[in-house]
C-alpha cells in the first residue's frame, strides 16, 4: 500500500481540510469515525451524506451529541473554520468557493442524487489542491468515485473504506476502480488515520 514520506513535526499542520462522501449505510459509518476525534481536531470536516430536501436537522444533533467537535449545517457564505464539522443539507448542492466559503446551488441532481459528492470533491480539490484528503465511505451507488479522482489528480490523499467490510459496499468499490486510493481501510481504522494525517499529531506531510 502507498506510504507518505516522513514527516517533519511542525505546529501547523499541512492538510487543510477532510471531504467525506457517504450514502446507504452512513450513520454507522460516520458513528465509527466522528466520536473518536479528539476535541483539539483543528482539521474541518465536510460531509456530504445523500437525502432529500424534507429531511430535517437529524443528522446535525445527533452527531453533534456525540462528537467532542461542533457540528453545523453547512450554509452559503459561510467560511470553513477549523475545528468544525459541516453537513450539506438536503436539496442543495454544496460547493466550496476559492476563499474557502460555502455556496449553494439548485441545479439538477448528478448520479442521481443532490446533494452530489462528485461535484462537491471536485470544488474542494480546486480549492485546496494537495492540501485535502478525501474520504469515501459506503454507499449504494458510484457517486464520489469522479469526485476523489480529481481529488488525487491534485495530490490530495483518497482514503477509501474497504469494500469488503463496508455496509454498502457499491460507492467504495466503484472509487476504488476509477482510482487507487492511499489507503484502504475499515471504517473503524479511519478515524487513526485522519489523526495520523492532521489531527492531534501536528505533523505536516513534504509531497510534491
Amino acid at each position: 500500500m502507498k506510504q507518505l514520506s516522513t514527516p517533519t513535526p511542525t505546529t501547523t499542520p499541512f492538510f487543510k481540510a477532510i471531504v467525506i462522501g457517504v450514502s446507504a449505510g452512513g450513520m454507522e459509518a460516520l458513528m465509527s469515525i466522528i466520536p473518536k476525534l479528539p476535541e483539539d481536531f483543528n482539521c474541518p470536516i465536510i460531509i456530504v451524506q445523500h437525502r432529500s430536501a424534507s429531511e430535517d436537522d437529524f443528522l446535525v444533533e445527533y452527531f453533534n451529541r456525540n462528537s467532542k467537535i461542533e457540528v453545523l449545517e453547512a450554509k452559503s457564505n459561510n467560511r470553513i473554520e477549523p475545528n468544525k464539522i459541516y453537513f450539506a443539507p438536503g436539496g442543495y448542492h454544496l460547493m466550496v468557493e476559492e476563499d474557502f466559503s460555502f455556496s449553494l446551488s439548485l441545479d439538477i441532481p448528478v448520479n442521481y442524487a443532490i446533494p452530489s459528492i462528485d461535484l462537491f470533491f471536485e470544488s474542494a480539490a480546486l480549492a485546496y489542491k494537495n492540501r485535502l484528503i478525501g474520504v469515501v465511505l459506503t454507499g449504494a451507488n458510484s457517486d464520489g468515485a469522479k469526485g476523489l479522482k480529481i481529488i488525487t489528480d491534485f495530490k490530495g490523499i483518497a482514503i477509501v473504506e474497504d469494500p469488503q467490510t463496508a455496509n454498502t459496499p457499491t460507492m467504495p468499490q466503484s472509487a476504488l476502480n476509477e482510482t487507487p486510493a492511499n489507503y484502504v481501510l475499515k471504517k473503524e481504522e479511519i478515524a487513526d488515520k485522519l489523526m495520523e494525517l492532521c489531527g492531534s499529531t501536528e505533523q505536516i506531510r513534504e509531497r510534491g
